[in-house]
């Protein structure tokens, strides 16, 4: 970085969770916060988002959390309509490397 210019990204840490959760279903929240540059409360407090909002679903694995994603959910800024989650974390890393299914779809289902 260029000193005494400001850091940014395209993208918000809610973004930067869901990617991390797409790529790893099983991801731990102190590896979601490592990745993403943020505290591991601030990261929990993201998931939570994400799930109140209907565009994760958690699951517990033993003493462990899965996580699903729900593409079809639209993003949630104007300017991104009519585009729908699943097609941001497409474009971000491709189809192969994501793990998104709906709530109804059993994963491996498609």
């Amino acid at each position: 970085m260029v000193e005494g210019r400001r850091h940014w990204t395209f993208l918000t840490n809610h973004g930067h969770v869901l990617i991390c959760i797409a790529r790893d279903p099983g991801i731990r929240g102190r590896d979601i916060a490592d990745r993403v540059g943020i505290t591991e409360r601030a990261a929990q407090a993201i998931v939570a988002d994400l799930i109140e909002a209907g565009y994760v679903q958690r699951t517990r694995e033993g003493r462990r959390n899965r996580y699903e994603i729900n593409p079809d959910l639209p993003v949630r800024h104007p300017v991104e309509q009519p585009h729908r989650v699943g097609d941001l974390l497409a474009a971000m890393a491709g189809d192969a490397d994501l793990q998104t299914t709906t709530a109804a779809e059993p994963p491996g289902a498609g």
